[in-house]
């Protein structure tokens, strides 16, 4: 479409107090709620107003008067249908989500991952590892023979182990007092 000709969004009623109601709601991404807001405002003004009043790009209003449009027939139908007001909800919020990021699908599984740690977890022997202590090679050779991935290099079990690592002190600071009878390891006058 010509930058010359703006069309102005179709709301329903319906609609524009769901849109009111995210643009409005704390529990609204900010995001969506920005998104809620640019379709409410197209439906009154032009793309160059809404762009300059909201702070965007011209490109990112048109944008988001186009899903809106390309949206609006599943929407009049599901109103039309009798739809509640949480589906018609659902509805508009998975129209103002952002688009499927392309890209390869993750390689191994949340389930894979948990498994991997676990594993990780548990002491070589246990696990028929003849190591006295876990290396990145026996994790991915012991991992694959438990059936918990059909291959994988022992680069990403580093990486899985390394990304799970928490930001917590090496050693607990609190759990040992600096002696005397307040020593909470041993239950002493705080009694613990």
């Amino acid at each position: 479409m010509p930058r010359g000709i703006q069309r102005r969004s179709t709301i329903s009623a319906r609609q524009r107090a769901v849109l009111e109601d995210l643009s409005r709601r704390h529990g609204t991404g900010q995001q969506v709620a920005l998104r809620a807001r640019l379709v409410l405002a197209t439906a009154e003004q032009t793309g160059t107003a809404v762009a300059a009043a909201y702070g965007v790009d011209r490109d990112t209003v048109g944008l988001w008067r186009a899903r809106w449009a390309a949206a609006q027939e599943r929407l009049t139908a599901l109103e039309a249908a009798g739809a509640p007001e949480r589906e018609l909800r659902a509805a508009v919020e998975r129209t103002l989500r952002d688009a499927p990021r392309p890209g390869t699908p993750p390689t191994f599984t949340a389930p894979q991952v948990i498994g991997i740690v676990k594993l990780a977890c548990t002491p070589p022997e246990e696990a028929d590892c003849p190591c006295s202590q876990w290396g990145a090679r026996d994790l991915a050779d012991a991992a694959i023979r438990q059936g918990i991935v059909e291959r994988i290099s022992p680069r990403t079990v580093g990486r899985f182990l390394k990304g799970g690592r928490s930001a917590a002190a090496p050693q607990p600071l609190l759990a040992h007092a600096a002696g005397g009878t307040g020593d909470l390891c041993t239950g002493g006058a705080d009694g613990v």
